[in-house]
């Protein structure tokens, strides 16, 4: 089960586009967004349509980074970077080459990698100021580099730190499910760390892997679970098999091997609860059900649990501002 994101990455794509609200509705409709979430404070999308907008304005606009940066990097740029780095023997070379590719490409941005007391650091380096929305491109670069590096190596790399060169946003709850590990705000610089160790792994994947990391981009690099590592994570991927018998905290806490009381203590260490984990769950489950499904409202709230629809529609309209009737009414993605 997918999560869903802050209409804030939605909302701050559109910033380093120019177009009228007009445009920007019909983009939401191809996407198969309700246009009324533009207004939403607390709005969420899946993933899958986040990504679908995405390739939509960076397919109409030959920009692999949609109004990003002074230059655009034309349609085939990210073949061309994986092209470049999937011949090197180690992270370690290819990380060399990655952040010198975006040297040649992009003269407002770049990388840079080193290692500090046994962890690997890999910052973001602005020359300029960029063109679109500092945030969202902190955000988006850092998790290219992130779910480039983890395909390269066939397995997911922990980010173990990361710093953000900008102040805490709204939408920072989103990020346990984009950057586990601690992340700490107002910092010089945009940096994520992780074991050292993992440079020296080799390249895994070949030419004939690439094209279809391409074509799922940006969805399978914007949000991987780490459920072998995070408690809140495989508390999600628990309730996603076993919610409608199995969701109470003690339930969890046996299912997962341990008291509710190391549960509770587990989750506090990643900076949430028990019920807020739950209810990310059956919010992201909702959204999903509601925006890629026919199934009766009835029936997705009996699977969530909830006694009637009053209390689900009650608990929907408290998690994102809005009733699940107004997402049902959702637009289908154009072909």
């Amino acid at each position: 089960m997918s999560v869903t994101v802050s209409m804030h990455f939605v909302n701050e794509l559109f910033r380093g586009v120019p177009k009228s609200e007009a445009a920007r509705e019909a983009y939401l409709v191809r996407a198969g967004i309700p246009p009324f979430l533009l207004a939403a404070p607390h709005g969420r999308v899946t993933v899958e349509q986040f990504a679908t907008l995405y390739r939509l304005l960076v397919n109409d606009r030959d920009d692999e980074t949609p109004g990003f940066f002074a230059r655009p990097l034309r349609g085939g740029t990210l073949k061309l970077l994986c092209l470049s780095v999937l011949e090197a023997p180690t992270l370690k070379v290819a990380l060399h080459r990655y952040t010198l590719f975006f040297r040649i490409v992009l003269d407002d941005f770049g990388y840079e990698h080193g290692v500090e007391d046994g962890l690997a650091r890999v910052a973001l380096v602005e020359h300029r100021p960029p063109a679109g929305s500092r945030i969202l491109i902190h955000e988006l670069m850092l998790k290219l580099f992130h779910g480039i590096a983890s395909w390269m190596i066939a397995r997911k790399i922990p980010p173990l730190k990361m710093e953000c060169a900008y102040d805490q946003p709204a939408h920072s709850s989103d990020y346990r499910y984009f950057y586990p590990g601690r992340v700490s705000f107002g910092q010089p610089q945009t940096a994520m760390y992780f074991d050292a160790a993992l440079l020296e792994q080799p390249i895994r994947q070949t030419k004939q892997h690439l094209g279809a990391f391409l074509r799922r981009a940006p969805a399978d690099w914007f949000y991987v679970s780490f459920a072998d590592r995070l408690v809140s994570h495989r508390v999600r991927e628990h309730l996603s098999r076993h919610l409608a018998s199995s969701s109470s905290v003690r339930d969890v806490a046996s299912a997962l091997h341990m008291s509710a009381r190391t549960l509770a203590r587990r989750l506090a260490d990643e900076g949430t609860h028990y019920q807020a984990v739950k209810d990310e769950f059956r919010r992201d489950f909702a959204i999903q059900a509601l925006t890629r499904s026919e199934r009766p409202l009835p029936a997705i709230a009996d699977a969530l649990g909830f006694q009637d629809l009053a209390c689900f529609s009650r608990a929907f309209k408290a998690w994102t501002g809005n009733s699940p009737a107004a997402y049902r009414r959702a637009p289908q993605p154009m072909a």
